[in-house]
């Protein structure tokens, strides 16, 4: 039965130059499903097929701007059409930046403007053409970003905060264990070695347990080296996360090693794991060497 809940649409346009690629790509990663550069004619035809598609995609993200050349001409009514449909919420997205920004980021990329043959290769004529052609659509607006004097991460920023309920959704965050005896996570941002702490292998009881097991956890814990470890290491995250998302990383790879990848680094990976589920992140936790050496 076809989902009846509104699929979100989100219309980013704007200068060409503005930094619409960068807002595509931060769109991407909190979960919108984006395409770029496609003719206004087909959006709703393109809409309607994303509707229909057994994922049944909830976040839609389409740019569309003069790069479409005479396809562009219809764009308002296009977008006004789109916006009256019962079952869609459609917004628009402006993106603005003064024109001598526009024409540095030009030079300093020595990227060519959409209409810079039409215009003989005279960028000034290009955007005034532009912002001429954009006005209507400029006006209808329902979010605008001038990103004239801003940085890429100030804009990634600016994103996350109107787009996302919870800013913290937007960084990814992997807790994982390994065993040093098969090699170092090598994907890893943090890497945290535990075999400082009690062994719960020479003990034979616990041998063919996993750190996934209260009795091994209740183990590991139960040092005061270890719940001191513990402690240190939830503080120096509590520092360091809101810096990460902060900056506009959208994942972070936090990797526990002991000796063979089954109980201290486990231990840990599950306890931090929760930990920051806790605090509202969202966390996938992985264990590579779980299953090696099985006994």
């Amino acid at each position: 039965m076809q989902d009846e809940t509104k699929m979100q649409v989100l219309l980013v346009t704007g200068m060409s130059g503005s930094g619409k690629s960068s807002v595509m790509d931060v769109l991407e990663d909190i979960g919108y499903y984006c395409i770029d550069n496609l003719p206004p004619q087909l959006i709703e035809r393109f809409v309607k097929i994303c509707r229909e598609s057994e994922n049944h995609l909830q976040k839609l993200a389409i740019a569309a701007d003069l790069r479409s050349g005479d396809m562009f001409g219809n764009a308002y009514a296009e977008f006004v059409a789109l916006k009256k449909h019962e079952n869609l919420e459609v917004k628009v997205l402006y993106i603005e930046a003064e024109d001598e920004v526009i024409i540095n980021r030009y030079k300093e990329t020595r990227r060519k403007h959409p209409l810079d043959e039409q215009f003989g290769g005279c960028l000034h004529n290009a955007i005034a053409y532009e912002r001429e052609q954009l006005l209507p659509i400029k006006g209808m607006a329902d979010y605008y970003i001038e990103t004239s004097y801003i940085s890429v991460s100030q804009l990634k920023k600016q994103i996350r905060e109107i787009f996302l309920d919870n800013t913290t959704d937007f960084l990814s965050i992997k807790v994982t264990s390994f065993g040093f005896k098969y090699g170092v996570s090598t994907e890893s941002d943090l890497v945290f070695d535990v075999r400082c702490l009690p062994n719960p292998y020479y003990i034979e009881s616990l041998r063919a347990h996993t750190g996934c097991e209260a009795c091994v956890q209740d183990y590991v814990m139960s040092f005061e080296q270890s719940r001191v470890l513990m402690q240190k290491i939830e503080d120096l995250l509590d520092f360091l996360i809101p810096l990460y998302i902060q900056e506009g990383k959208s994942r972070l790879v936090i990797a526990f090693g002991c000796t063979g990848g089954k109980h201290r680094s486990i231990t840990f990976t599950e306890k931090i794991g929760d930990y920051l589920i806790a605090k509202g992140m969202h966390v996938i936790k992985q264990h590579r060497d779980i299953g090696k050496d099985r006994l």
